[in-house]
């Protein structure tokens, strides 16, 4: 049987439960909107970026990443919940990855943070094995027609992260420089990370 409470979109019940542990004095409005806002622009987004470039200025750490993405991101310390198993593939200029949880919303936290709510929306999840190309293109990204797209669904055994393609004319920033050119768009392949 369905509660009432059940019923609710996850945001309300979220809230709810927000305002009873502040209220009760359990946590305070400034400790959980830190630890969001911490998850949701540095984290995870930040830690990936910083594994994209390693991978573009050290060929052998590239070479481990693709071998072995899980190993690789935890020689730089990342690793934990939704991170136990990460396979990473790269973007070139004739084939695309791109990443969708088909049935939820396994994500890779560790490197990525929390999923935007459009990776966990139904239709992104449906349409992005449908029509990937059309769906890439509403979101900004047009991909030229010979330009291979593959679709790679995460779950609960495996979570993708995609290595873009380093943009020409960065070739001399170090890789300190590079990683706020590097997005968390880029890195699940819904867009590219562009030069300065």
């Amino acid at each position: 049987m369905t509660t009432s409470a059940e019923r609710l979109p996850p945001s309300l019940r979220t809230e709810a439960l927000e305002q009873l542990l502040t209220e009760r004095g359990l946590v305070t409005t400034d400790v959980m909107d830190g630890f969001i806002a911490n998850y949701e622009k540095n984290v995870g987004p930040l830690n990936g970026a910083k594994v994209v470039a390693k991978a573009w200025t050290d060929p052998e750490y590239k070479e481990r990443l693709l071998a072995d993405g899980t190993a690789a991101i935890k020689e730089l310390g990342f690793g934990g919940p939704q991170g136990e198993h990460i396979v990473v593939v790269e973007n070139t200029p004739t084939r695309h990855n791109v990443t969708v949880c088909t049935l939820c919303s396994c994500y890779p936290w560790p490197v990525l943070g929390l999923p935007p709510s459009w990776y966990k929306d139904p239709a992104y999840r449906a349409r992005m094995v449908r029509e990937p190309r059309v769906v890439l293109s509403e979101m900004g990204l047009d991909l030229a027609d010979d330009v291979e797209i593959t679709v790679h669904d995460s779950s609960s055994e495996v979570r993708w992260l995609v290595l873009p393609e380093r943009p020409a004319g960065i070739e001399q920033l170090s890789e300190e420089e590079l990683v706020p050119l590097i997005t968390r768009d880029a890195m699940v392949g819904v867009a590219k990370v562009m030069a300065p």
